[in-house]
């Protein structure tokens, strides 16, 4: 079964703040077996347009992956954080078929 996956890019107004809303998040990523890849480290945006932050979070499958984004944990913790940042969040369904090389 393929993995599930977040891609995260956000722009925080109010680091104070911002700081409710990933202490809310971290139960029901938990919950659903999150795991992050990337999580607000060094970038450089060499095409396109980019945010200050990003992140990339695993889920053991893709349903998880959607069933904790569609949680009442994290639709309460998705409230602290809409006043005080800009966020763009896609649900993705990870790749298991054949690779380059």
């Amino acid at each position: 079964m393929a993995k599930g996956y977040w891609i995260v890019r956000v722009d925080v107004a109010d680091q104070e703040r911002y700081k409710a809303y990933v202490a809310a998040n971290a139960a029901p990523l938990s919950k659903y077996g999150a795991r992050f890849l990337v999580r607000a480290g060094r970038f450089e945006n060499p095409e396109g347009a980019s945010r200050g932050r990003n992140a990339v979070i695993e889920f053991p499958s893709y349903q998880a992956a959607l069933d904790c984004w569609k949680s009442p944990e994290y639709q309460e913790a998705i409230k602290l954080r809409q006043p005080v940042s800009t966020i763009d969040l896609i649900v993705i369904e990870g790749y298991e078929g054949p690779q380059p090389g």
